[in-house]
């Protein structure tokens, strides 16, 4: 089997892209490296394939979990690994298409990632909010300072006030019994991959008309009705799945009555910015090799399959 990944911010047309690969080929199946593409019934917001493209393509890693369920990177790195698996038994090759930036390290890098021990996140947490800011208690420096001694790698990778990545380490330390830098090296290093990259390397201001154009389309389709449907199911939306863009906002005018026109330019802005913060992900790997959008990333993506099982 050959893998390679096809990776850039939303809205640049990755998924049309790999569709032309496997058309053009016939010999690839495209697996999703989206972490909100896999819930059932999250359909119109996060752009999944159309039932009748994935009955024309193989497609993996679409609605594992229904809404309502928590799911973790550690779990889609399971299932991303047996997906691959299965894959190759087939003497297929894999497309991994998605811009969910740490759910494709951990595929490609085969990160080692920590467990998570919520009852001790839970007790820094509280210590934090019983005295942060009010010079009367913990503050993030102190639980620095008190990761300096358990792990001091992990200390030196962080910045002293970044209290997420802080609270994260102290967790993974305390719970664990191990340090957390013992579990690799982390994000900032990238070594080299058996897996090729490639990025679709769109401009901002296209990529900003796209999110518009984009949205509005999903408007037309009905993500409104869709977004109130899982609102109503029994087990209700995940905190993880909620947090999906375009549903948090319509979620807002569902259940909080705010405007739906504000909540549409919201999703809209808050889109764009994600895409901000996509671009900065994937822009740091320097294995990704970068091509401008159109005919040269099939091009790209089909050079670097290889000539094995093409179509002529």
């Amino acid at each position: 089997m050959t893998a390679v990944a096809l990776v850039g911010v939303t809205a640049s047309g990755k998924s049309e892209a790999a569709r032309q690969v496997a058309r053009r080929r016939g010999d690839v199946e495209i697996v999703s490296v989206d972490s909100m593409c896999v819930y059932r019934g999250m359909d119109l917001g996060t752009s999944k394939p159309t039932r009748a493209q994935q009955a024309e393509i193989p497609h993996h890693l679409l609605d594992l979990v229904d809404p309502g369920d928590e799911f973790t990177v550690s779990e889609f790195q399971v299932a991303a690994r047996a997906a691959l698996a299965d894959i190759e038994a087939r003497g297929r090759h894999a497309l991994l298409v998605g811009g969910t930036g740490l759910y494709l390290r951990a595929v490609v890098d085969d990160l080692q990632i920590p467990g998570r021990y919520p009852e001790i996140a839970a007790a820094l947490e509280a210590e934090l909010d019983g005295g942060e800011g009010t010079g009367g208690g913990v503050e993030v420096s102190d639980l620095h300072a008190r990761l300096a001694t358990l792990d001091p790698l992990s200390a030196e990778r962080m910045e002293p006030t970044n209290r997420r990545r802080v609270v994260r380490a102290l967790e993974v330390t305390t719970g664990s019994g191990r340090p957390f830098s013992a579990f690799g090296p982390g994000l900032e290093a990238y070594p080299p991959s058996a897996i090729p990259m490639i990025g679709i390397d769109a401009e901002p201001d296209a990529v900003d008309r796209w999110i518009a154009a984009r949205f509005a389309q999903w408007m037309d389709a009905g993500l409104l009705d869709e977004v109130r449907g899982l609102a109503e199911r029994p087990g209700g939306i995940s905190r993880t799945a909620r947090q999906a863009l375009g549903y948090r906002e319509l979620l807002a005018h569902i259940e909080e009555g705010r405007p739906l026109q504000d909540c549409a330019d919201e999703a809209v802005r808050r889109t764009r910015i994600l895409a901000r913060r996509q671009a900065s992900w994937f822009r740091r790997d320097p294995r990704i090799v970068w091509v401008r959008p159109g005919e040269a990333v099939v091009d790209q993506v089909d050079q670097a399959l290889g000539v094995h099982g093409r179509r002529s």
